[in-house]
């Protein structure tokens, strides 16, 4: 038999004294109040003794305050949203907070939809990835004053809170690493995508080579199709058709994964000639043989930062005082895979 649940009421009725007064104390107003010491305890030691558990609906309602966040990503199975997902947990958890994690699968429908149930359900602020035709949604939010910060990628032309990483400049830096180590023909493999962060990667590529006086060697993957796991045969298809490569920059590190599969298939032995470059690290990459050179993204302080805003956004009475636009540097972490070629 279901445990009848307690109420404020029911504890009122046992105490004899009045719902207003049970709600002051368990609501932490008893001082404020003016409740002597003796009947907060009171209060206080029979809701431990009943196990007395606030209705959270009801609570919300009444503070206008639902103490839950949204984390909205592209895909939250992804090895880098996936280990910052848990690092926004732990510390909104010792804030007091709990975490809606979720997918929007860079669809706008899908990123509308959730954005209006969570809305609808008071939550009290959103860490986004936008897809990119939800700017207006993103506006609407600011518009009426939900705490909200975009993480990987934001809108140039809209006032917003984010939080970036520095990509070109970090895929500028690991092609002039391969550069350095005597690669000459180096490859970027990528998707077909208009996101800021895919194509700032692009741009810091092609900056290094024409700056080094190579030849560009640019594969771009359909999003959709890289999203349905087709990316492999592309890979294969891009590797047997592009002569005298010696190195390959993978833009993500799911493309990386498909890479090295296709390589391992295609010919077991080429990937000890090739040098080669992930964006994004993953813990399979320094076990990996060869171990993997990757552009890592600095996850803890993402993290940190991403909450650290969060937490200021949630005590402003108007979200618009605060617009920071926070980027950060991402780390070559060098491994076997990009060591100096002979020449």
């Amino acid at each position: 038999m279901k445990k009848k649940t307690v109420s404020i009421k029911n504890i009122a009725e046992h105490l004899n004294i009045s719902v207003t007064t049970v709600s002051f104390v368990l609501n932490g107003k008893a001082k404020e109040k003016h409740i002597s010491k003796i009947l907060t305890q009171k209060v206080l030691d029979y809701a431990q003794k009943v196990n007395y558990k606030p209705n959270q609906i009801a609570q919300s309602l009444r503070t206008g305050k639902s103490k839950i966040l949204v984390f909205m990503v592209e895909d939250i199975s992804n090895y880098f949203f996936s280990k910052l997902a848990r690092i926004i947990e732990d510390i909104a958890y010792d804030k007091g907070y709990k975490v809606i994690f979720c997918s929007n699968e860079n669809q706008d429908t899908k990123s509308l939809e959730l954005i209006e149930l969570f809305k609808n359900r008071q939550v009290d602020g959103f860490i986004i990835v936008p897809s990119p035709g939800i700017k207006s949604m993103i506006a609407e939010l600011i518009e009426e004053n939900h705490p909200i910060i975009l993480l990987d990628r934001y809108f140039s032309d809209l006032e917003c809170n984010s939080v970036v990483i520095d990509n070109q400049e970090a895929t500028f830096d690991a092609t002039n690493h391969l550069i350095a180590n005597n690669y000459k023909n180096i490859a970027f493999i990528t998707t077909d995508s208009d996101q800021m962060q895919m194509q700032n990667r692009l741009f810091g590529y092609e900056n290094a080579i024409v700056e080094n006086n190579l030849k560009p060697h640019v594969l771009k993957i359909p999003y959709k199709e890289a999203n349905d796991g087709k990316s492999k045969d592309f890979i294969k298809k891009f590797i047997d058709e592009t002569k005298k490569l010696d190195a390959v920059f993978f833009a993500t590190n799911y493309l990386t994964q498909a890479g090295l599969e296709a390589f391992k298939e295609n010919n077991p032995e080429f990937i000890h000639s090739l040098g080669i470059i992930t964006f994004d690290d993953n813990e399979l990459f320094k076990i990996y043989s060869p171990t993997i050179t990757a552009v890592s993204q600095p996850l803890e302080a993402i993290g940190n930062k991403l909450m650290e805003l969060m937490l200021r956004l949630l005590k402003q009475k108007d979200v618009k005082e605060i617009s920071e636009k926070i980027i950060l540097n991402a780390e070559l972490k060098i491994r076997e895979s990009s060591q100096k070629r002979s020449l």
